[in-house]
């Protein structure tokens, strides 16, 4: 099995590929390690010392670390992933796969803007998510409030340096454009 590996634009962060389908459908975040008990993949990366996040996407891996170098690192990650797909463990543990809870839970926005709210659902989905995944991360919506969207960063756009400038000049601007109820976005 060969893994790839890409960097991010999040320094802390590095995207894994290893060739096989890791999430069938949807995502998950991982930002500690009790989280982590859902998905054998996830508690087996963070036993490794310095690995503070983990999240999978359709066939990738980001891994967020703390202080450590990649060099010391990567070998370990690239060897707990191999580790878990050659034994042939599923990728989310049974008691999550069954929870089964939509990204939709706890959304907010107003009685009469279900209309704006699905038309920044639209653009999100097909214009912003597809490249944003392509740097190991996810941007989903959460909220519409008084002409500012709510947004949830995930994976290398967690805690990445670039993200303000990702949120401000990108997806405030493309949804400016095509929604002018929109006035400003935010990060939750």
């Amino acid at each position: 099995m060969f893994i790839q590996t890409e960097s991010t634009p999040n320094p802390a962060t590095l995207k894994f590929l290893p060739g096989k389908v890791v999430m069938e459908k949807g995502t998950a975040d991982f930002r500690n390690a009790e989280e982590a008990e859902a998905s054998p993949l996830a508690a087996r990366l963070f036993a490794i010392n310095g690995v503070t996040a983990v999240y999978f996407g359709y066939d990738f891996v980001t891994v967020t670390k703390e202080r450590q170098e990649w060099q010391h690192l990567k070998p370990a990650i690239l060897g707990s992933i191999m580790e878990h797909f050659m034994s042939g463990q599923p990728v989310m543990g049974r008691s999550a796969s069954m929870a089964e809870a939509t990204d939709e839970e706890g959304e907010f926005f107003e009685d009469g803007d279900e209309t704006i709210v699905a038309t920044i659902k639209e653009l999100l989905e097909t214009r912003v998510r597809p490249a944003v995944a392509q740097d190991g991360g996810d941007i989903t919506f959460k909220g519409f409030r008084d002409g500012t969207v709510y947004l949830n960063m995930k994976g290398a756009c967690s805690g990445c340096p670039s993200s303000t400038a990702t949120l401000k000049h990108g997806v405030q601007n493309l949804l400016k454009h095509f929604v002018p109820e929109v006035q400003s976005v935010e990060a939750l």
